[in-house]
């Protein structure tokens, strides 16, 4: 199974750049996995919120190719480490090739884009920047495979 993580533009803190760096490195030891960037979209100001969310999901949704959908929303369901970790089994044991998962931008996903996900998923409550949201993300899915192979790191 491989892991596909869409991210729209650029991680522009150096200490978030770092920590998606550190476990994307820690979780390649457990899967395939790739982080695909989409350049955010540029507007001109005074255009409306609305429009620049749709055309950011839209290229966005253009990357996923012949992939399980998981877009991140604050809308979503929540999971805890445990039954994200179930998630990944059973993705693997149904023989699914690919998992995408996608973060929009600051101002999120649009509709068509989260109906068309297999999964919607919130990581909290609390409000999140979406480059923190990415390093959250990766690490939650680095806990996941320990939890699967039994570490010691969710211990």
């Amino acid at each position: 199974m491989r892991i596909e993580l869409l991210f729209l533009g650029k991680t522009r803190e150096s200490y978030l750049a770092a920590g998606i760096e550190d476990y994307l490195k820690r979780l390649s030891h457990y899967q395939k996995v790739e982080i695909q960037t989409v350049k955010e979209h540029r507007t001109k100001k005074g255009t409306p919120e609305k429009i620049i969310i749709e055309k950011e999901s839209q290229a966005l949704l253009q990357k996923v190719k012949d992939s399980y959908l998981v877009c991140l929303d604050r809308t979503g369901k929540q999971l805890d480490s445990q039954e994200l970790a179930a998630h990944l089994e059973r993705w693997e044991v149904q023989g699914l090739k690919k998992i995408s998962f996608v973060i929009g931008g600051p101002l999120g996903l649009s509709a068509k884009i989260l109906n068309k996900a297999d999964l919607v998923l919130s990581l909290s409550r609390m409000t999140f920047t979406h480059e923190m949201s990415r390093m959250l993300l990766l690490e939650q899915l680095y806990r996941a495979c320990t939890i699967n192979a039994e570490e010691k790191y969710h211990k």
